[in-house]
């Protein structure tokens, strides 16, 4: 079976590898448009605070990784259409010119994500950088060290915004952050979590200018200033946009199913309209899981486990099951917060037209007679007013407790009740935690409960 797939990324990479280990005669290409293989986009912070050996150590895996198998991995080769009728692809080497056909017996589409340019004046000017992928990362980690570049306004306050924000304030840089979102990280977290966080950034040196757009860049050749809509300036020796994605899939328009957006159309097995080709990864909207929708869920971790999903079925005219969904899960430092988050919260509850309850538990992470590292913890549990089937979760510490996302995802998975978190059997030892976990006493709160600490 000769498999074709595009993109060599997270979604790419996984899905060469348990091809060639499941299956002892597959032929498997990988194409991939990019000059590198293939640098971790997530991992662009550690870089920039100088936390890893090299940049070039920052990927996904190299392309020995897959060869070793018996597997192709081309780089800076461009699928330019693809032609579901003769089960082709017109690839393009990028280095030569050249431009080819493939046949495929399957076709794999991981084409992945594009980051958005602002619609607005002056978004071509030198030094309005958007931070995703290895060049970018070389140019901005220049920036980082460059004495002259003194003011620098970040557009976005999601993950990338946000690590982008604390790296260039932490080099002693004047930051500013601009978002139409009124607080930090509000895709992702609640008021009540986001509230310390902007604290964190205010006090750490960071401007936040929130609940405001860009209305232009402006400078002679290179941006010197960013108007926003309320008339505010800000001197600018450099911008990072880091203001969402669009998905990587103009090459597909006409063969390939595609929504209004350009989202690529799949089916609850990953399959799209067309014979033999399926696709994963971040151009497509997986089920999001604890709402029964589908969702752009942009993450490594989903790409990850569609691929897996994908080659498990491959061979299988008809799957026994549907790709099972994903909660959404990830997790960031901000200066000496830990934060995680997985599935429901109030800000995709409110797109998806969800009903949701929700409920915060705010306390120690440990007895209050230990002196020693007993910082603060916030836990925020969205549940289903009914039934108390828990959807959603975030928590909040200078501790790292990051690892309690995991737990309340696997209770989502598990269609667990608050009444199942409430009495939950977990362990304790006053130098990690209390008698009743933070999680119990979040359902338990959640519950109208007053519990015993």
């Amino acid at each position: 079976m000769k498999v074709v797939i595009i993109g060599a990324s997270h979604g790419g990479h996984e899905s060469a590898h348990e091809l060639l280990t499941r299956y002892s005669d597959v032929d498997v290409t990988v194409y991939e448009a990019g000059d590198f293989i293939s640098f971790m986009s997530c991992g662009m912070e550690l870089f920039l605070e100088g936390k890893v050996t090299k940049r070039d150590d920052v990927r996904n895996f190299k392309e020995s990784d897959i060869e070793q198998y018996g597997g192709k991995v081309l780089k800076s080769h461009l699928v330019e259409s693809v032609d579901t009728d003769k089960q082709e692809v017109s690839v393009k080497n990028l280095e030569t010119g050249e431009v080819f056909t493939d046949s495929y017996d399957k076709l794999i589409i991981s084409s992945g994500v594009t980051p958005m340019t602002l619609p607005v004046d002056g978004a071509d000017l030198d030094n309005v950088f958007l931070m995703r992928g290895r060049d970018w990362a070389q140019k901005i980690d220049d920036k980082v060290k460059d004495a002259s570049v003194k003011n620098v306004v970040v557009v976005g306050t999601g993950y990338i915004g946000i690590e982008a924000a604390e790296v260039f304030a932490e080099a002693g840089k004047n930051v500013t952050v601009v978002d139409m979102i009124k607080r930090p990280l509000g895709n992702c977290l609640d008021e009540e979590l986001a509230e310390p966080i902007a604290k964190a950034l205010k006090d750490g040196g960071v401007n936040l200018h929130l609940g405001h757009t860009v209305s232009s860049f402006e400078g002679n050749g290179a941006v010197e200033k960013v108007v926003t809509d309320d008339g505010q300036n800000f001197d600018a020796d450099l911008v990072i946009v880091a203001a969402g994605v669009k998905p990587n899939t103009e090459y597909l328009k006409g063969t390939i199913d595609l929504d209004q957006r350009g989202w690529i159309k799949t089916d609850p097995y990953l399959r799209t309209n067309a014979k033999n080709v399926y696709a994963i990864g971040d151009a497509i909207l997986p089920l999001f899981a604890p709402a029964g929708q589908p969702a752009p869920i942009a993450l490594a971790t989903t790409a990850r486990r569609e691929a897996r999903y994908v080659v498990e079925n491959i061979m299988i005219d008809q799957p026994e099951r549907a790709f099972a969904g994903v909660n959404g899960s990830s997790a960031l430092t901000v200066f000496d917060y830990k934060l995680a988050s997985t599935g429901v919260n109030a800000n995709n509850a409110e797109k998806m037209g969800l009903k949701t309850a929700s409920s915060l538990y705010h306390a120690t992470v440990r007895p209050e007679f230990v002196t020693d590292g007993n910082p603060e913890i916030w836990v925020k549990l969205t549940y289903q007013p009914e039934t108390h089937a828990i959807l959603g979760g975030q928590v909040l510490s200078t501790a790292d407790v990051t690892a309690h996302a995991n737990t309340i995802a696997l209770a989502i998975k598990g269609k667990m009740t608050l009444e199942d978190l409430a009495e939950a059997d977990f362990f304790f030892q006053p130098g990690f935690d209390r008698q009743w976990s933070v999680l119990n006493l979040a359902a338990q709160v959640a519950l109208g409960q007053t519990p015993s600490v």
